[in-house]
């Protein structure tokens, strides 16, 4: 026979000092927590996209920060003889015009590729978070005017304010840095600016306010551990898309300024002798396409993991 142990008053199941019900203890939580974990590890594990992704992206992460100890010969390093040669055990990737190794050029390129993808993106992840934030907590006005601002920004095409820019300053990697950040912020804003919208009138932020939490602590302690997830998934998609900007722009001349390596430098380079060294082109392209595969596979795999109703069962 089952006793009721629920409160006579509320009809729920009385709570001990600790603020949970008397029958769900703390070690109840973790555990509960824990098996959450090990569920959406066994998902990602079966997710063929997402460990190839994985697999991917650390092959990425590890050749351009291993660049110095794993390739062949220092990238500016000139063979005149050897200039134009084909694939050997030599220059496993051929050399360009100048006989420099491609092989290593493109390993020091990632280190570019990287650079930029790291700091650019989580420059304009935690830029935009803060914007979106306040933006979807502030006062109607300051709303407007920050939507405004981001609606500025996206309507200029990422090329044409590269050109306007390199025909002030010049082409630098600080350059093409600055264009990644000022251009990504809005998208980021934007996805915290609507998450925000939809806590702001929860029952938790309510509850909060009237107990005399400021907008800081508020946002910081109970809206943005809810905001960043979204941010985070967005972010390692959109790691391949500042990859290609980077390699675009240089491919243009609007990047890094020769003689550093490049992805898209090589693959102007490689354009400028295409009938004589294909292989150039093949070998700037191969690095581009298994990053923006990798980054792609695991963003997505991650989405359909911590946000299912974004999954393709949806």
């Amino acid at each position: 026979m089952s006793v009721n142990r629920s409160d006579p008053e509320t009809g729920l199941p009385p709570v001990d000092a600790s603020g949970l019900p008397d029958h769900l203890t703390e070690a109840d939580v973790r555990e509960s927590a824990a098996r959450e974990r090990r569920e959406k590890l066994r998902l990602f594990l079966t997710n063929w996209q997402g460990l190839g992704g994985l697999i991917l992206v650390t092959l990425f992460f590890a050749s351009a920060i291993f660049a110095p100890w794993i390739a062949p010969y220092e990238p500016n390093v000139l063979d005149v003889p050897s200039r134009l040669s084909g694939p050997t055990w030599d220059h496993l990737a051929g050399t360009d015009q100048l006989g420099r190794d491609t092989l290593s050029r493109i390993l020091y390129g990632g280190r570019v590729a990287l650079k930029i993808a790291a700091i650019g993106v989580s420059v304009a992840l935690v830029v935009g978070l803060i914007l979106g934030m306040i933006a979807g907590f502030g006062p109607r006005w300051l709303d407007n005017l920050l939507l405004l601002a981001f609606d500025t920004v996206r309507a200029f095409p990422t090329i044409v304010l590269a050109l306007a820019t390199v025909a002030l300053t010049g082409p630098s990697l600080g350059v093409v840095l600055a264009i990644v950040i000022i251009t990504s912020i809005p998208q980021y804003a934007r996805v915290a600016r609507t998450a925000t919208l939809t806590l702001r009138n929860t029952d938790f932020i309510l509850a909060e306010r009237s107990l005399g939490a400021g907008t800081a602590r508020t946002l910081l302690h109970h809206v943005m551990p809810n905001v960043v997830g979204p941010l985070l998934i967005l972010a390692a998609m959109d790691v391949p898309v500042v990859v290609t900007v980077e390699a675009g722009l240089s491919f243009l001349g609007l990047g890094v300024t020769p003689p550093t390596a490049s992805w898209g430098t090589i693959l102007n380079e490689g354009y400028l002798v295409i009938r004589d060294a294909p292989w150039m082109v093949v070998a700037g392209g191969i690095p581009l396409i298994l990053t923006t595969l990798g980054f792609t596979f695991l963003g997505e795999a991650l989405r359909d993991i911590f946000d299912p109703r974004m999954g393709k069962g949806s």
